[in-house]
């Protein structure tokens, strides 16, 4: 990822303010709040307290006391996915949200701010996957990063990656490298010449009930110990554990189905 950064320790990164077009957080909607901290509690060693209520109960997960992730109450009359979304940080979010509409893309909440954390937007890409675009102030955004229990990566399942990638780099300024595979269809976005977030086009592997969706990568000490931590919780195994030039990876799934990875990152 690409951003400012604080010291770096055995502790993990610090992050102070992030440069536009990094993703800066992750944030959680679901119907049962106590039950959905109760799980990532129990997996992450997550501790949590309140946040923002703009947009209904909000609470902050901490670990170490830095702050790494949201979780939100859906409202009772909203019958949306329930899955993680990343928050893109920019500096205008008024201007990013205009230029979201004149690239094709939906703005659905926003511009509004957080009390004094922020001002936010929550909008979709032209195939129809959910994102958040965050403009700082008093919140940063995730406070840490490195270590088990906090975000490590943000990845866009989609169909083809050639349009939307276009989106992204037109809203963002992102800089793109293709990985070339006649069988393989990802881009790589950087910032300042650093990956922060890729795209991956799965063509008809594409699930027909989520359509295209962003996924994010937690980190963890071994994602073997992980999966059977997680289905021990009430959660779901959906992508068995497998070795990547980037470490070992799995996809899973919370108890309300929001679905997310757990990875080891190679050193």
């Amino acid at each position: 990822m690409t951003e400012a950064r604080g010291s770096t320790g055995l502790n993990g990164t610090t992050h102070t303010r992030r440069t536009p077009g990094t993703p800066c957080w992750v944030s959680l909607m679901v119907h049962g709040m106590a039950a959905t901290q109760d799980f990532y509690a129990e997996l992450f060693g997550w501790e949590f307290q309140p946040g923002p209520q703009q947009l209904g109960p909000y609470m902050r997960a901490l670990l170490d006391g830095q702050e790494v992730a949201g979780i939100g109450q859906m409202p009772p009359d909203r019958h949306l996915a329930v899955a993680w979304t990343p928050y893109i940080a920019s500096d205008d979010v008024d201007q990013t949200a205009e230029t979201v509409r004149a690239c094709g893309g939906t703005v659905g909440v926003g511009p509004l701010d957080a009390d004094n954390a922020g001002r936010l937007v929550i909008a979709s890409d032209p195939s129809g996957a959910v994102f958040g675009i965050w403009q700082a102030a008093a919140h940063l955004g995730t406070g840490i990063t490195g270590v088990p229990g906090t975000p490590a990566w943000n990845e866009l399942l989609t169909r083809e990656t050639e349009s939307v990638a276009k989106f992204y780099q037109a809203v963002f300024g992102y800089e793109e490298e293709a990985v070339v595979s006649a069988d393989f269809d990802y881009v790589t976005l950087h910032v300042e010449g650093r990956p922060v977030a890729g795209i991956h086009g799965v063509g008809h592997g594409l699930p027909r009930d989520r359509g295209a969706h962003w996924m994010t990568y937690f980190e963890v000490a071994d994602v073997d110990d992980a999966i059977t931590h997680i289905t021990g919780l009430g959660g779901r195994l959906l992508k068995p554990a497998h070795d990547t030039s980037h470490g070992r990876v799995a996809t899973v799934a919370d108890p309300e189905g929001a679905m997310f990875s757990v990875i080891h990152s190679a050193d």
